[in-house]
């Protein structure tokens, strides 16, 4: 099995404490998508003015996009205590008890992969969430008695990579919901240039670029590859990151033009020199990489599929043809000439595969 590569690997304690220092204190300072940050000002400029808590609030996005910095801005700007969980850490209907009895008035309580929780603790939280209050049930059977419990006014923000799988009486608590999207290149230098001047690193404007350009739209890789990029200057005595240290030093780290890693160049490989550019099944194609299956599609696939560079059909998994250029190979005549190419099922009556061709989006 392949290691953990520099763009996908989990992060260590000094990682995770180095990334809490750069993260933005406030709404002034978060770089990049205008759109939630505009409106989520708004909801806590209200709530500041008449004097009361903030409606709960829901994040959704990708990793890596700034949810949990934004959870804590919220607890910032609304001058709150924060109060950390998760949805895993929350299996028994106890356990959301003992937090929510626990809270203080404004306090801002921030859940990640809420939709990890348990569904005992998501119906506890449904009361929690409209009303302030909560059942606790004491005893079994016909003896058991529920003792209302009431709560403290306070800010529930959830951060989920996965909304659909979110009940819908859950979203439908939440006064504010925000989806967070991929960065820009430009909003990515913009991150990378407050983290520098943090950092105390010389990177001129090709530097920031070309770091930017392979960091996958997502601040915490671009963070990362920033501090990789800085401890191969170190090392190699070099003041100012300019564009050919920042690509020797991401290069030696297996991180390419595009962003892709060492899993995701295996997995086009394979892709293409072992079946031909596909469709092959997911199984067959994750024993072709030494990976586990859902590594290969959790991991690999979300990136090679927005970037275009792979397909999913009906009949399985199919490199497109960036693929092929971007791994150097030459697209064979009649490579996309096969049975169910789209990405859907086809319709009764549609024309053959034999007429697809990549549309621009």
């Amino acid at each position: 099995m392949a290691e953990p590569s520099l763009v996908t690997a989990g992060e260590e304690p000094e990682e995770r404490a180095i990334e809490a220092a750069l993260r933005p204190k406030n709404l002034d300072d978060f770089v990049g998508q205008h759109r939630v940050r505009k409106q989520l000002s708004l909801v806590l400029q209200a709530s500041r003015m008449r004097g009361r808590t903030a409606d709960h609030v829901l994040f959704s996005g990708p990793p890596g996009l700034g949810k949990t910095t934004l959870a804590m801005i919220v607890a910032a700007e609304m001058n709150a205590p924060l109060r950390l969980s998760s949805g895993p850490a929350i299996q028994h209907a106890g356990d959301l008890a003992a937090i929510l009895s626990s809270l203080s008035e404004g306090e801002v309580l921030f859940l990640d992969e809420i939709h990890r929780m348990s569904r005992p603790a998501e119906e506890m939280l449904y009361m929690a969430m409209e009303d302030f209050r909560v059942d606790i049930v004491v005893g079994k059977g016909a003896g058991a008695t529920a003792i209302p419990l009431e709560l403290p006014p306070f800010t529930l923000v959830g951060a989920t990579t996965r909304a659909g799988l979110l009940p819908g009486p859950l979203r439908d608590r939440f006064g504010f919901t925000g989806h967070l999207e991929f960065y820009s290149v430009p909003e990515l230098e913009l991150v990378l240039r407050r983290s520098a001047g943090l950092l105390d690193l010389k990177v001129n404007s090709a530097g920031f670029a070309e770091i930017a350009g392979r960091s996958r739209g997502t601040p915490r890789i671009a963070n990362r590859l920033l501090r990789r990029v800085r401890d191969w200057a170190l090392v190699h005595g070099v003041e100012q990151i300019d564009a050919r240290t920042a690509s020797a030093a991401l290069d030696m780290y297996e991180v390419d033009k595009k962003g892709l890693d060492r899993l995701d160049r295996a997995v086009l490989d394979a892709l293409i020199t072992k079946f031909g550019g596909g469709p092959v099944g997911l199984s067959t194609l994750a024993i072709a990489v030494g990976e586990e299956t859902e590594t290969v599609e959790t991991v690999a696939e979300p990136f090679l599929v927005r970037e275009g560079l792979l397909g999913r059909t009906p009949r399985g998994r199919i490199a497109m043809a960036p693929a092929w250029t971007h791994l150097g190979y030459a697209i064979p005549s009649g490579v996309f000439a096969q049975e169910q190419l789209d990405l859907f099922e086809p319709e009764e009556g549609a024309s053959t595969a034999g007429d697809w061709a990549p549309e621009n989006q």
